[in-house]
């Protein structure tokens, strides 16, 4: 489980990945470093890999990530050539770790990073994945109960055992990283690929802090399009929902018409016109119709990303790449110039 590496003093540390997802936020990149740094000061049977994933920011974010890195060598920034959106940034992420395990932390510490220690007690114990389940979330009332209906939904719906109200904020082991190195999915939904992966998973409550600078970058389209991919990249039921309702409509449809030919033939019924039921009836076939493709469609699209290879994330910039330096012991001289 361990993946040990030797300081300049002979001492045995485990190397943890900290994985960061930022997309313009200027104003909490050097928080979110300073409290993760300040909590591995505390921790010295660690070392810190830190990873920040610039979805292409168009503010200030990368200028001050260089010179975080500049400064600490600890700290890897990758850049993307254009924002490739949350989940493939933070898949990027996980294939790019080299730590014994990782936690993934969302830049605007709404998470707080002062519970790794205790994740990776926890870790310790032989847990392949610890992640967070939300107790208290920060949101108004109308979005906190959309949040955890969805996460009921997907639960409900879906092949695998996903956790309830369980976001981003998780440790995942050094099995289960390699796993998702194989993993290549243009339209990824991470936290289902990690709890459909199965191990042994354990959930610990939290509160969910508010952000602490800056603007959401989750806005209802995000979050409307993060249920598709999850719903989707985990449930046939979508397709299956379409077809039941479509075998129904059209038993219904067949046994009106087998009643409509009886009471003509043998009762005498003369059914007066109805131009407005016609007309309901062929939009209400039009609106299925419509809505039935679009369902496949969007089953067939993600296809054609796929074998396309099209939304590929591409990096455009990488600093202090892992294999030109030996990270914890240039972290071992930025310790002690520091002292």
């Amino acid at each position: 489980m361990d993946k040990t590496v030797t300081t300049s003093g002979d001492e045995r540390v485990t190397l943890v990945s900290i994985l960061i997802p930022a997309l313009n936020e200027e104003d909490n990149v050097r928080t979110a470093y300073e409290r993760v740094t300040k909590v591995f000061d505390d921790l010295p049977s660690y070392e810190p890999e830190i990873i920040f994933t610039d979805n292409h920011s168009t503010d200030r974010t990368f200028e001050i990530l260089s010179d975080i890195a500049a400064a600490d060598p600890r700290v890897r920034v990758i850049r993307f050539a254009r924002n490739m959106g949350y989940q493939s940034s933070v898949l990027t992420a996980y294939r790019s770790a080299n730590g014994a395990c990782s936690i993934q932390l969302d830049c605007d510490m709404q998470d707080p990073p002062e519970l790794i220690p205790q994740m990776l007690d926890t870790w310790r114990q032989g847990y392949h994945v610890v992640y967070g389940i939300r107790r208290s979330l920060p949101d108004g009332p109308i979005v906190a109960a959309a949040r955890r209906g969805f996460y009921a939904l997907i639960d409900m719906i879906s092949n695998d055992d996903l956790p309830r109200n369980a976001g981003e904020f998780r440790l995942t082991d050094r099995r289960i990283l390699d796993e998702l190195r194989r993993v290549d999915d243009r339209s990824p939904y991470v936290r289902g690929l990690i709890s459909g992966m199965g191990f042994r998973q354990i959930g610990f409550e939290y509160d969910r802090n508010a952000r602490t600078a800056g603007e959401s970058k989750f806005p209802f389209r995000a979050m409307l399009s993060l249920a598709v991919d999850g719903l989707i990249n985990h449930s046939l039921l979508p397709l299956r929902l379409a077809s039941m309702i479509s075998l129904t409509v059209g038993t219904g449809t067949f046994l009106l018409m087998i009643g409509y030919v009886i009471g003509k033939l043998f009762f005498g019924q003369n059914w007066p016109g109805g131009f407005a039921t016609t007309t309901i009836l062929l939009l209400l076939s039009m609106t299925l119709n419509a809505m039935f493709l679009g369902i496949m469609g969007e089953y067939i699209g993600r296809i054609f990303l796929q074998s396309k290879d099209l939304n590929r994330p591409i990096v455009e910039q990488e600093l202090n790449r892992p294999e030109t330096l030996d990270l914890v012991q240039q972290a071992d001289r930025v310790k002690s110039a520091a002292e």
